[in-house]
């Protein structure tokens, strides 16, 4: 098993622990109304939530890469002649 495979196991045991130990109900207030919820769905959706977040801000973004522009920059166009000072002192 690789470390990060241990590290995921042991948090999502921990994390387990924690949920099984807050399983009593409490009042929750979001914005005007009152909800009775129990410790283990509002810890659970907060985790849920966080994780989800945690995705969407780390997921890598794909670049879009002009290989026809990087081709044109290295290999400029206005110039018909490609050969550099050493080719042109070996052919002659």
């Amino acid at each position: 098993m690789s470390i990060k495979t241990i590290v995921i196991v042991a948090i999502a045991v921990l994390l387990t622990i924690v949920l099984m130990q807050n399983t009593d109900e409490v009042y929750f207030k979001f914005l005007f109304a009152t909800f009775r919820v129990s410790k283990l769905m509002m810890m659970l959706v907060v985790a849920v939530t966080g994780f989800i977040l945690g995705l969407i801000v780390a997921w890598p973004k794909k670049q879009k890469f002009d290989i026809e522009g990087y081709h044109d920059a290295m290999h400029k166009k206005d110039g018909t002649d490609t050969l550099s000072d050493e080719d042109r002192e070996y052919i002659s």
